[in-house]
């Protein structure tokens, strides 16, 4: 048979670079960049390279399983969607609605099925609800909200006109963008210096995208809000802004100025870790640029300060005129625009809480932190994850795999038998991402140029297989307490049939803005978008807040009343000099995450190219705090907070400032059960048993894994600990 080759996207991370997929006699032979892409112009990361690893791996699932004692046995689709709806409908009758809980995870924003996945959120009816949002990103949905009017409000960097980026607490030459699409971040970053523009990182690591930067300050781990305020009292009293632009296009400004009016970069100093002269530096060059954004993202998400935090970075980029502006902070037009309708989706901030009363929902979920809680208490007692695995991915103090077990069922919609799916009654795997065709909804609302792409299945997938959409269309008929099941079910069965996330997908792009039905006979069409490989490019980014802002009086909201009460706390507490820096008893250290471009969260490790060289889940420290504590490189640490212990690597570098340590998350595939057969061969530990669940972003309830209190001592050299 001749190789073929086939135009798509990789959809292993939010980056969706452009990919020509060669394939003889059903294997993948090569995959490459594809060169016609409209956004990633032939970049590609390694993860691209292992879709072909991914397809053909011998462990991922092509049938259905059911668990028969402490084992999984094959199963047909018809049998378990069956028995799956008799028990949950059960349960949902005896227990009521919300004794079904749902996980959605990260990698359903990466297909259009995730249409299902809200559908079937919907049909639960159930107030359990989770998703990975509440670990990455729900500071900056709830910033949006407020400011805008709307949580899909995210303004994006556009990075590919500004001439000076600030970088904090992300690290885009590894994850090529985070709700601001951006693939081969690294030549896009050195084009900002090429026309003459000033890169800025601020981290308390010299990450890789530092090491591509004009500057870098390390600021000190939970630092932010502080170096923040401290530029905002800088522009402030220094009358760098223009004041009768921000009144036009904002409300809040005199409340604004009120807060920061005492809060020096002197007082400011000592919290952030940077010097007072360097943060007058960032605030003066800040608005001197022609044009300037700050960018942030998960490393300041996951903070008890991530929604301040947020706050404070669109608040800078708004009042130094660099919000809605080309080169600053703007927002994506699609061809399916998803924005203008966020303004009609209601938050639900507070609606319900967990049973402890603590955690308010936001946007109809509830924060994952309490995940393990409530399946404890008997609040949940069924359970779906689609897409995720949160055993491994989430803080939940180790408990939640015992918990899943408590439950009368567990459905997990997964390609693998990953620490979660271990613990299921029922695993439903969809077919592998290269067996379906798909046309990326969400994460083009957050991409740095305008465009739309469609991606051509590669492999025909066999006849008993199902597509995530599908299996998701499925369990909705089965959870709903549907009349004369026999007959209705399938009629229901056969309504979904006819509306596949690409068919909803070409409504779309017809009645979108740039779609035939706006714009006419040359407008879009889902024809013309599957013709071009490449995708088509629909122009920069142009501003276009005043069309989609939701607040009352239409304005950007400067001074919410309940951020400025935050944001005082935190000024009050620095008036002693040491609230924030005290170091709790025993413990020394700030743990940050860390992330590398081989892995992906907790999955890809199963991929031996993904995992070849050197370990990866290493302890990364300072040499100054290496020697004080008498260790040495390579050497097996010990590394603990108040929730637990593991044991890790020690990585000796200058790239982390004195007083932290970083520690990639994903790892620690040894549980018995997960049907990673590579993976569970690899050292590394799960740091998330060292994270507190409690301990949340003050607004959001997004779980704050950055900046946990650790200490590092020796530890014995053992196999079976995972140290090689």
């Amino acid at each position: 048979m001749s190789a073929t080759t086939i135009a798509r996207q990789c959809t292993l991370c939010e980056a969706h670079c452009g990919i020509l997929v060669t394939v003889e006699d059903d294997r993948v032979i090569r995959i490459e960049g594809n060169p016609d892409d409209v956004l990633s112009a032939g970049y590609i990361c390694p993860k691209a390279t292992a879709m072909g690893g991914l397809h053909h791996d011998p462990d991922r699932l092509r049938t259905p399983l059911r668990r028969v004692g402490d084992r999984f046995e094959p199963i047909g689709w018809d049998e378990a969607f069956r028995e799956i709806g008799q028990r949950l409908r059960r349960i949902r009758r005896e227990h009521g609605a919300s004794a079904v809980g749902m996980y959605l995870g990260n990698p359903a924003a990466h297909s259009s099925s995730v249409i299902y996945g809200a559908l079937l959120r919907v049909a639960l009816m159930t107030r359990n609800f989770y998703s990975a949002s509440s670990i990455d990103q729900f500071p900056q949905e709830f910033v949006a909200w407020r400011m805008f009017g709307a949580n899909l409000l995210m303004p994006v960097v556009d990075i590919d006109h500004t001439h000076r980026l600030v970088i904090m607490g992300a690290n885009p030459a590894v994850s090529n963008g985070s709700v601001s699409t951006m693939p081969g971040a690294k030549l896009r970053i050195q084009k900002v210096r090429r026309r003459g523009g000033k890169v800025v990182v601020i981290d308390p690591r010299r990450t890789e995208t530092a090491r591509l930067a004009d500057e870098h300050v390390a600021i000190a781990p939970g630092g932010d809000p502080y170096l923040l305020l401290g530029m905002l009292h800088v522009l402030v009293t220094e009358k760098l802004c223009d004041e009768d632009r921000i009144r036009a296009q904002c409300t809040g400004w005199d409340e604004l100025r009120a807060l920061v009016a005492d809060f020096t970069p002197e007082r400011a100093a000592a919290y952030a870790g940077v010097d007072a002269e360097t943060i007058r530096q960032l605030a003066r060059e800040h608005v001197a640029a022609p044009s300037a954004v700050l960018y942030a993202r998960i490393g300041v998400c996951q903070q008890v300060t991530g929604t301040l935090t947020h706050w404070l970075v669109n608040t800078i980029n708004a009042v130094t005129g660099n919000l809605d502006r080309p080169g600053g902070q703007m927002f994506a037009k699609p061809a399916v625009d998803l924005a203008p309708f966020g303004r009609f989706v209601p938050m639900a901030h507070g609606a319900w809480t967990d049973s402890s009363g603590r955690f308010k929902s936001f946007r109809s979920e509830l924060p994952v932190a309490v995940l393990a809680d409530e399946m404890e208490q008997g609040h949940i007692r069924a359970m779906i994850t689609y897409a995720g695995n949160p055993v491994l991915s989430t803080p939940q103090r180790g408990r939640l795999g015992a918990a899943l077990d408590g439950l009368e069922c567990v459905v997990a919609v997964d390609l693998y038998l990953t620490e979660t799916a271990r613990h299921a009654d029922f695993v439903l795997p969809p077919v592998s991402p290269l067996e379906h065709a798909d046309l990326d909804l969400v994460l083009a609302t957050f991409s740095v140029r305008n465009n739309v792409r469609f991606s051509e299945r590669v492999f025909e997938p066999p006849k008993s297989a199902l597509e995530d959409w599908e299996i998701l269309a499925r369990l909705i008929t089965e959870v709903l307490p549907l009349p004369a099941r026999s007959i209705t079910s399938r009629a229901l069965n056969g309504v979904f049939d006819k509306l596949s996330p690409l068919r909803m997908a070409m409504a779309g792009i017809a009645a979108g803005p740039y779609g035939v039905l706006r714009r006419g006979w040359n407008g879009l069409t889902f024809g013309k978008v599957r013709a071009a490989p490449g995708g088509i490019d629909l122009g920069p980014l142009r501003p276009r807040l005043r069309s989609l802002i939701g607040t009352k009086d239409r304005k950007v909201q400067l001074a919410p009343e309940d951020f400025l009460i935050g944001a005082r706390t935190l000024i009050d507490d620095t008036s002693d000099g040491v609230a924030s820096t005290k170091a709790p008893e025993g413990f020394d250290l700030r743990l940050i995450g860390r992330r590398h471009l081989r892995s992906n969260n907790s999955w890809l490790h199963n991929l031996p190219p993904m995992v070849k060289g050197r370990d990866r889940c290493t302890a990364l420290m300072h040499p100054a705090d290496a020697a004080e504590r008498g260790l040495s490189d390579g050497e097996p640490v010990t590394v603990t907070s108040r929730m637990g212990s593991i044991v890790v690597p020690l990585e000796v570098s200058d790239d982390i400032r004195t007083g932290a340590i970083a520690i990639p998350h994903g790892w620690g595939h040894q549980d018995p059960g997960v049907g990673w057969r590579v993976a569970a061969q690899l050292p590394g530990a799960n740091v998330n048993l060292l994270h507190d669940p409690s301990l949340t972003d003050t607004f959001s309830g997004c779980s704050a894994v950055n900046n946990t209190w650790v200490s590092v001592t020796p530890a014995p050299t053992d196999p079976a600990l995972g140290i090689r």
